[in-house]
């Protein structure tokens, strides 16, 4: 290794001992199970706002034999509001195959908790180093940006040359015996002083050679190639009531929010008020001749996802007969609290809960 990248491994270990006082629950955890929920759950979501849902799902399912074999509903409406719901159907994939395949215990290698649905390297790096010690860098986005402002590698982080080039410097900067030790100092460093904003430069112990700071690079690394391409879609939502019940239908498509539910849907391309809504073949096909009595529109709603925008409006409608629609069903109204739901939807019941129900 050369002074620089000794230097640098050095360093970090020395400020994780010395200085780090970043706290979170997990942290310093030896379980892999629980390690490898808080690596699931904080998946594009914030630390504030992953942490009650995995308390929630440590108290419901403290191993993954529990896990395993709770139904999905249950599992599904306690992820509710989380997001990124492919997440969640690994994750209880997962936790079934640990109990089938290794009755219950979790893998200790780190090829078999990669092969876990779901698992990438990362978080089998994450797991493996953490619970078992095993010499397997991580690599995340606080990675990522410590290496490339340090190094000066202007390398696209999300190309192929990219991933290898910091994937080969993440594993030989890792020194074996304290491979746990110095994943988490590394991330924690990227998250308190190397931040995406607004690092401390004057405060970092690395200042002394980071060649982003010498050449001016901060704001540049690291770089990336692809621009993120931001789609919208415009969903709108029909609250139909027929009698003490209400339509929905869970989500079966490989499309957002897979396994979730929803009111009856009618997505166009542009925005459409209720008027020009009635007048469009997917209306037709949804109500046919059945006739309606309109009840109000709701405060329009917006959801950002990582790849595109979600525009909703919800439409209050009640009907004296069922309709034709085949793969919506009528639900109680007082019932809709046992099925998990976008949180688009659960943001407007929330909302307008006793105007509804």
């Amino acid at each position: 290794m050369t002074n620089s990248r000794l230097f640098f491994t050095e360093k970090l270990l020395e400020w994780n001992r010395e200085t780090n006082t970043r706290s979170m629950p997990w942290k310093g955890e030896k379980d892999p199970y629980r390690i490898w929920l808080s690596e699931i759950i904080l998946q594009q979501t914030r630390v504030e706002q992953g942490l009650p849902y995995y308390q929630n799902f440590i108290k419901n399912y403290p191993d993954a034999k529990k896990l395993a074999s709770a139904p999905e509903e249950e599992v599904f409406r306690l992820w509710q509001g989380l997001g990124y719901y492919a997440r969640c159907k690994n994750m209880l994939a997962a936790a079934r195959e640990i109990a089938d395949t290794y009755q219950g215990k979790f893998p200790a290698q780190y090829d078999q908790i990669k092969a876990l649905k779901g698992i990438g390297p990362y978080t089998a790096a994450a797991v493996a180093s953490f619970a078992f010690n095993l010499p397997y860098a991580v690599l995340d986005g606080n990675v990522y940006r410590v290496l490339s402002r340090f190094f000066g590698i202007e390398t696209p982080i999300d190309s192929t040359a990219g991933k290898k080039e910091f994937g080969d410097l993440a594993q030989e900067l890792l020194p074996h015996d304290q491979s746990a030790a110095y994943n988490q100092s590394i991330m924690d460093f990227g998250a308190v002083v190397c931040k995406p904003q607004q690092p401390l430069c004057n405060e970092c112990p690395l200042n002394k050679k980071c060649a982003a700071r010498q050449q001016q690079l901060i704001s540049v690394l690291p770089v990336k190639s692809k621009k993120l391409q931001i789609k919208k879609r415009y969903f709108n939502y029909f609250i139909v009531h027929y009698k003490d019940n209400i339509y929905i239908r869970k989500r079966t498509a490989s499309d957002i929010w897979q396994n979730l539910h929803e009111f009856i849907l009618l997505e166009t391309s542009t925005p459409l008020d209720f008027e020009a809504l009635q007048q469009t073949d997917g209306f037709r096909q949804i109500f046919g001749n059945t006739r309606f009595e309109f009840e109000g529109v709701g405060k329009p709603g917006k959801q950002q996802l990582t790849h595109q925008t979600i525009f909703s409006q919800f439409i209050s409608l009640s009907v004296k007969q069922p309709l034709p629609a085949t793969d919506y069903m009528a639900v109680p109204a007082a019932s809709l609290n046992n099925y998990a739901f976008p949180k688009t939807i659960t943001a407007f019941l929330q909302q307008r809960h006793l105007q509804l129900f």
